[in-house]
């Protein structure tokens, strides 16, 4: 394997593992706020703000990998 075809696999292969986690991450967060805003609706708006925050930080974990894979 010539080494710009293994770089190209190196990236292809950072950037989806890296992005896997904070796919899974976002979704079980997004699942389990809309489980709790439906069973508390009164405390929905701390619900969310704590969401939002939770999924920013899970997707910087992606952004890292996408970094990585630029510098590879």
């Amino acid at each position: 394997m010539d080494p710009i075809s293994a770089a190209s696999f190196a990236k292809a292969l950072t950037i989806g593992l890296g992005s896997l986690g904070p796919a899974l991450a976002i979704g079980m967060l997004a699942s389990k706020g809309l489980e709790a805003i439906g069973r508390n609706p009164e405390a929905a708006g701390e619900i969310r703000t704590n969401m939002i925050l939770a999924i920013a930080f899970a997707e910087a974990i992606a952004i890292y990998a996408l970094v990585i894979a630029f510098t590879i």
